[in-house]
């Protein structure tokens, strides 16, 4: 076991399934510690409960699409060079010493754990004043996933608009500079932008459009509360036992009352909790969606300002084109004009036959 970049790299000898390839992977807990594991699909799927077919979407060696998935108790993330697997309480996070990761790997150890106790220097406070702002803090706090996946969507779209920016700073001066003078070099500089342009396009695109169809839907939303999902699972045998006590004491009227009032409370709170729950997540989302949004308008506008160099091109090669056939055209009608008058000039002189 060694330490290395500030986290643990841990090697596990250990004999893989024929066919298995190792791929290396970080585990980070909620402390935001940090273990770099050799893991192949195997070892995976015994520590959390997904199936193969989506480990294949973070397989990098396939091309997948890019793609937020909710499953029973996990959230499988691949977004470009991000490919995760995130649960209530550790991230699993693909190629953790690539260049690319790297930066994810210090924003999740810096984001993931939680402000415990107070700082020394700050005076006692009162129980019912520490109560009140526990209570508040309980209700604003993100749960664990969403913490991590906004880790995730914070730097991939950070990521998306800085190329995007990059390319802006190369691609505008580029284009002027065609428009001034068109050349073959000019030319196939422009050609080379463009090509990376429709690239970069195409994966914001479809991160754009994963983070749509993942607002579009509300079930998708929900299945994203992987806390949520465990709190009513480790729920679920005390609601059993009550209903038991319910069934049993609904020979009294006043108690069976109670117990209905108190029923249409809970179902109540319940739905109401579930709705804001669903709410805060969409409210998470759609901010980066709108920063998504605004890195294609980038490209778009990018991409217009192209075409319209592009057609400015082809309108001075046109004109260029018409010039030239206009040289060509007055050059042969001279040349016909110059042979038709020295055979005028020979016939004049009798050098040649009437015949």
């Amino acid at each position: 076991m060694a330490e290395e970049d500030g986290f643990i790299v841990e090697a596990q000898m250990s004999f893989k399934k024929k066919g298995a390839v190792s791929r290396s992977w970080i585990v980070l807990d909620g402390s935001g510690q940090g273990v770099v594991l050799d893991l192949d699909k195997y070892d995976i799927m015994r520590r959390v409960p997904i199936n193969a077919r989506d480990l294949r979407i973070l397989d990098p060696l396939l091309s997948y699409p890019s793609a937020i998935l909710g499953r029973e108790k996990a959230i499988v993330l691949n977004l470009e060079h991000i490919k995760a697997i995130i649960t209530i309480d550790e991230v699993l996070l693909r190629d953790p010493l690539d260049d690319n990761v790297l930066p994810i790997v210090e924003e999740l150890q810096r984001r993931l754990p939680l402000a415990i106790g107070r700082g020394e220097g700050e005076e006692e406070e009162l129980p019912e004043s520490r109560n009140t702002e526990a209570g508040t803090e309980q209700e604003t706090e993100f749960p664990f996933e969403f913490r991590a996946l906004e880790v995730a969507l914070e730097g991939i779209c950070s990521s998306l608009d800085a190329q995007t920016r990059e390319l802006e700073v190369a691609a505008y001066p580029a284009l002027d500079e065609l428009t001034a003078k068109t050349n073959s070099r000019n030319l196939d500089r422009v050609r080379k932008l463009k090509s990376s342009m429709t690239r970069l396009t195409s994966r914001v695109q479809k991160v754009r459009d994963e983070l749509e169809q993942l607002l579009d839907d509300d079930d998708d939303m929900s299945d994203l509360y992987l806390s949520r999902k465990s709190a009513v699972s480790a729920s679920s045998p005390t609601d059993f036992g009550n209903a038991k006590w319910q069934l049993t004491a609904a020979e009294s009227p006043t108690i069976s009352s109670k117990i209905s009032r108190n029923s249409s409370r809970t179902s109540a709170v319940t739905s109401s909790q579930e709705e804001n729950n669903v709410e805060e997540l969409e409210m998470l989302l759609e901010a980066y969606f709108v920063q998504i949004e605004s890195t294609m308008n980038k490209l778009t506008t990018l991409r217009e300002y192209i075409d319209d160099t592009e057609d400015y091109i082809n309108i001075q090669l046109d004109n260029h084109r018409n010039q030239l056939i206009q040289v060509v055209m007055l050059t042969v009608l001279a040349c016909g004009s110059f042979f038709l008058s020295i055979i005028t000039y020979a016939r004049h002189k009798g050098l040649v036959g009437s015949n």
